[in-house]
């Protein structure tokens, strides 16, 4: 098992209960640590669509970017890596906002049983999708967004939906 592919397991309260190769926890339905970042722009969010290789989810538009920290790794030191690594950004400075547990089952056969940790920032700069990540990232009026999740939902990952409402109380205050 190497560090690249090895998730962090935990129970409902988010304390460490073991490590598990990233494939054979998704196949298990293994609840894990993972994180969604947002990054708003005044009354816009950063939102990516995943490609159409993702192992899940794939072509669903979903949040800035998301993942899961690897063992010996923050929450922070993973946020600040895959903004990088996803969508071409550094330095943006991001809070936690809460976190939330939930859980996905697929098509494919995989469960997505994540202990997600919404971290939320404002954002300016430049960004430059990864093709392996994303096939497009874009801002996107909130106001609009909503309309358009509550009249296509399919086009969007599961786990935005409840990450949404978290990262956009939090963003207010």
């Amino acid at each position: 098992m190497t560090a690249e592919n090895d998730l962090i397991l935990v129970d409902l309260d988010d304390n460490e209960i073991g490590r598990g190769e990233k494939l054979d926890v998704h196949r298990q339905g293994l609840l894990h640590r993972a994180f969604s970042v947002f990054l708003f722009n005044g009354d816009s969010l950063l939102i990516q669509r995943r490609t159409a290789e993702k192992y899940h989810s794939a072509g669903l538009w979903a949040n800035t970017c998301c993942s899961h920290p690897r063992a010996g790794q923050s929450l922070q030191e993973a946020v600040a890596q895959r903004l990088e690594h996803e969508c071409g950004i550094t330095g943006a400075q991001v809070r936690e906002a809460g976190s939330f547990v939930y859980c996905a089952r697929f098509d494919n056969g995989l469960t997505e049983y994540e202990f997600d940790h919404v971290f939320v920032g404002e954002y300016a700069g430049e960004f430059t999708p990864n093709p392996e990540e994303a096939s497009e990232i874009r801002f996107i009026p909130l106001e609009e967004l909503k309309q358009d999740m509550l009249a296509h939902p399919e086009k969007y990952a599961a786990w935005f939906f409840t990450a949404l409402g978290i990262a956009e109380r939090r963003n207010r205050n």
